[in-house]
C-alpha cells in the first residue's frame, strides 16, 4: 500500500513536472506575441456578450470559448464604446461580419492597453490547454496504465501544434477538450448510467456545441461507434439476442435524452447571453401582444441556427496552397500532409512503435493478449471510431487552412500511444528478447519530443520537422502554419536594432500595426514604388508564395524573423519592372489574402478601421457587388 502510494505522489510528481513545462514554453511563446488575426474578432465579441447580454458579433462562432476568454477582461475592467460605428452597424447579420473586427480591433488597440488586453485574454485559454492535459493524462492512464498516462502527456505537453495554439482566444483548443470529454462518456449510454450520468453526457455534448459548430460531427461518430459494435462486439456485449436488441436500444434512449439535455444547456446560454439584443431579425413574426415574449423565447434558437448558417457559408471551399503548389480548392491531402510536417518526428516514430508493437503482440498470443485493460474496451473504441470520422470529415472537407483545425484527430492520435507500455510488457512476459529495447526506445522518443519542444521555443507557428528536408516553410505550408500576424513584437525589435526610421510591413492579417510598430508603413510585395528602392521591408512568410505572389524578394539579402514567420528583406536600390527577373509580379499574377480571387480585402478592413466613417459605404458596395454577381449568375 505504501508503494502504491508512493507510485502514485511519484506520478503526480511527473504530470505536474509536464504540466508546468507546457504552461512556461506555451505561455512564455504568447506573452512575446502580438495578437493573432481571429483572436482580434473572438476578443471583442466576448468582451460584448458579456458587458451587453448581446451577441451580435462573430455568431459565425459559438460563444464559450469567446466568453472564458473575455472574463478576466471585463472582471478588470476592459473599456469599451459601444456608440461606436462597429457596433451599433453590426446589428445586422450581414454588417456584423465586418464590424466584428473593426469592433475587436478598436477594443484592444485603441480603448485598452494591447499588451495586457491580450495577455489576460489568453490566460484563460492557457488554463483551459492545461486542463486538456490532464484530461489526457487521465484517459491515458485508464486505457492504459499510468505510464502510458504520462506518455501521452509528455507527447502532448511538447507538441507545437498545441503549445502555439493553447493559449489564443480561438475555438480549436477548446473543441478538442469537450470532444473528449463527450467521447469518454459515450460508452456509459451503452450501459445503465444513472440520471447524473446522462446528465454528464449532456453538459461535455453541449461544452462542444457551445464551442464550435463543427462539434455536430460528433452524431456522426455515435452513428459509426453504434454499427461498429454491430460488426464488432466487445466483451461486455449481451451474446443473447434479445438482450442485445434491449441493450442498443437503452444506449439509442441515454443518447436521446443526453442530447436533450445538452439542447437546454445550449438554450439557456444563449438565452442569457442575447438578452438585451433586439428581436427586430424575427420580422417573420408579426406583431400582436405576445409577440415580444414569443421573440424572446425564440431568440436562443434564432441565433444558433443563423450561427450555424454563417459557419456553414464560411467553411466552404477556398483556395489552398500545400507543398509549393496552389490550388483552386481544398484537397483531400492536405491535413496528412500537415500532421507529418508539423508534428514531433519522434511522436511520429512512437504511433509507427504502437503500431509494430501492437501487430506484433496480436501475432505471438494469436490474438489472445490484449493491452486495452477489462472493461475499457468500448472507450478504446469510442476514441478510434471518432478519430477515423474526424479524419475522414477533415480530408472531405475542402475548407484546408490550419494544422489547428486537425486538434481533435491530434489528441486522439496520443491517446492511441497509451496502452505501449502495457504492450511491451506483456511482450516481455512472453520472453520477447526486443521488449527491453522498444521501452528504452519508447523512453528515448519521449524524452526527444520535449528536447524538440525547448529547441523550437519559441517560434512554434512556423514549426516544421526534418521532413521538409530544409525547405523554407512559405514552399510547403500556408496561412496559421507559419504566420497568423503574431511576430510584430519580433518587428519592432529589428526596428529597434537597426536605429529605422520606417520600415515596409506586407503583415499577414488586416490590423493596425501601429500600437506594436510605430515606424511600421503598410506595404504590399506585389505593387513595389520606386521610391521603396533601398528601404528594409518586412514580409509574412505566408504572402512570398501564397496569400501574395512574391518570391522575387528573397533574391535580395534577407534576414528570418520569428523562425521563419516574417522576413526582412533590404529592396535593391532599383526595384526591377514588373515580371522581369527580380522584380515583382504583373497584375495577372497577382494573389491575395484568403484566397480571394480578384482583390486583396486587406485594404478595405484597414480602410474601415482607422476611419469607421467608410464602414457604411463598405458594406454598400459589398452589397451592391453580391446583388451584381447574383444577377449575372442568374
Amino acid at each position: 500500500m505504501a508503494l502504491q502510494t508512493q507510485h502514485s505522489i511519484r506520478n503526480l510528481a511527473a504530470v505536474a513536472l509536464l504540466l508546468a513545462m507546457m504552461a512556461l514554453l506555451s505561455g512564455g511563446a504568447a506573452r512575446r506575441e502580438s495578437v493573432a488575426v481571429d483572436e482580434i474578432a473572438h476578443i471583442g465579441a466576448g468582451v460584448s456578450y458579456l458587458q451587453k447580454l448581446d451577441l451580435r458579433m462573430n455568431e459565425e462562432h459559438p460563444p464559450l470559448a469567446k466568453v472564458l476568454a473575455a472574463l478576466p477582461l471585463v472582471l478588470r475592467g476592459v473599456h469599451a464604446d459601444y456608440s461606436h460605428l462597429s457596433w451599433t452597424l453590426s446589428s445586422k447579420m450581414f454588417s456584423s461580419y465586418l464590424g466584428e473586427w473593426i469592433f475587436g480591433h478598436w477594443l484592444i488597440m485603441r480603448w485598452n492597453d494591447p499588451y495586457s488586453t491580450v495577455l489576460w485574454a489568453r490566460a484563460p485559454m492557457l488554463l483551459l490547454t492545461l486542463l486538456l492535459g490532464f484530461v489526457i493524462y487521465v484517459y491515458g492512464s485508464r486505457l492504459g496504465d499510468a505510464r502510458g498516462g504520462l506518455l501521452c502527456l509528455c507527447v502532448y505537453a511538447s507538441m507545437p501544434a498545441f503549445l502555439a495554439f493553447g493559449p489564443l482566444v480561438i475555438t480549436d483548443i477548446a473543441i478538442a477538450l469537450f470532444w473528449l470529454l463527450a467521447i469518454w462518456q459515450l460508452p456509459e449510454m451503452w450501459r445503465t448510467p444513472s440520471r447524473w450520468g446522462v446528465i454528464k453526457f449532456g453538459l461535455a455534448l453541449a461544452g462542444a456545441f457551445l464551442t464550435k459548430f463543427s462539434s455536430g460531427l460528433l452524431f456522426f461518430v455515435f452513428v459509426a461507434f453504434a454499427l461498429s459494435l454491430r460488426c464488432r462486439a466487445v466483451p461486455e456485449q449481451p451474446m443473447e439476442k434479445a438482450a442485445r436488441r434491449a441493450w442498443r436500444r437503452r444506449a439509442w434512449r441515454n443518447l436521446t435524452k443526453g442530447t436533450l439535455w445538452a439542447a437546454l444547456f445550449v438554450y439557456l446560454v444563449y438565452f442569457v447571453l442575447s438578452w438585451n439584443e433586439p428581436t427586430d431579425s424575427f420580422s417573420v413574426i408579426p406583431h400582436f401582444p405576445a409577440s415580444p415574449v414569443l421573440r424572446r423565447l425564440l431568440m436562443p434558437l434564432w441565433k444558433y441556427l443563423r450561427g450555424l448558417l454563417g459557419f456553414a457559408l464560411s467553411a466552404g471551399s477556398r483556395p489552398t496552397y500545400i507543398l509549393g503548389h496552389a490550388y483552386s480548392h481544398g484537397v483531400w491531402f492536405y491535413f496528412p500532409v500537415l500532421f507529418v510536417l508539423k508534428s514531433q518526428l519522434a511522436f511520429l516514430l512512437l504511433l509507427l512503435l504502437a503500431v509494430g508493437i501492437a501487430i506484433l503482440l496480436k501475432r505471438r498470443s494469436g490474438g489472445q493478449l490484449s493491452a486495452i485493460p477489462s472493461g475499457m474496451e468500448l472507450h478504446w473504441r469510442a476514441i478510434w471510431v471518432s478519430l477515423a470520422v474526424f479524419v475522414a470529415a477533415c480530408m472531405l472537407n475542402q475548407l484546408d487552412i490550419s494544422i489547428r483545425h486537425f486538434s481533435v484527430a491530434l489528441a486522439l492520435l496520443i491517446l492511441l500511444l497509451a496502452p505501449l507500455p502495457r504492450m511491451l510488457d506483456l511482450l516481455q512476459s512472453s520472453n520477447w528478447r526486443g521488449a527491453r529495447a522498444g521501452k528504452w526506445a519508447t523512453i528515448g522518443l519521449a524524452a526527444a519530443c520535449v528536447v524538440t519542444a525547448v529547441w523550437a521555443y519559441p517560434n512554434y507557428f512556423p514549426f516544421l520537422n526534418v521532413l521538409g528536408m530544409g525547405r523554407p516553410g512559405y514552399l510547403l505550408v500556408n496561412d496559421s502554419n507559419l504566420d497568423w500576424n503574431q511576430a510584430l513584437p519580433e518587428v519592432e525589435t529589428f526596428v529597434r536594432q537597426r536605429g529605422l526610421s520606417q520600415i515596409l510591413l506586407d503583415e499577414y492579417g488586416f490590423s493596425e500595426p501601429g500600437a506594436y510598430v510605430s515606424q511600421a508603413q503598410i506595404w504590399s510585395c506585389q505593387q513595389p514604388s520606386p521610391a521603396d528602392g533601398g528601404q528594409w521591408a518586412v514580409v509574412s512568410a505566408n504572402n512570398v508564395a501564397d496569400g501574395s505572389n512574391c518570391p522575387w524578394l528573397m533574391r535580395y539579402p534577407h534576414q528570418t524573423l520569428a523562425g521563419g514567420g516574417m522576413y526582412a528583406i533590404q529592396l535593391p536600390p532599383t526595384i526591377p519592372a514588373a515580371g522581369t527577373p527580380g522584380g515583382p509580379p504583373l497584375p495577372a499574377d497577382y494573389r491575395y489574402f484568403g484566397g480571394v480571387p480578384f482583390f486583396d480585402p486587406r485594404p478595405i478592413f484597414l480602410n474601415c478601421i482607422r476611419d469607421p466613417q467608410q464602414m457604411q459605404p463598405t458594406l454598400d458596395r459589398m452589397a451592391a457587388a453580391f446583388q451584381a454577381a447574383a444577377q449575372k449568375k442568374k
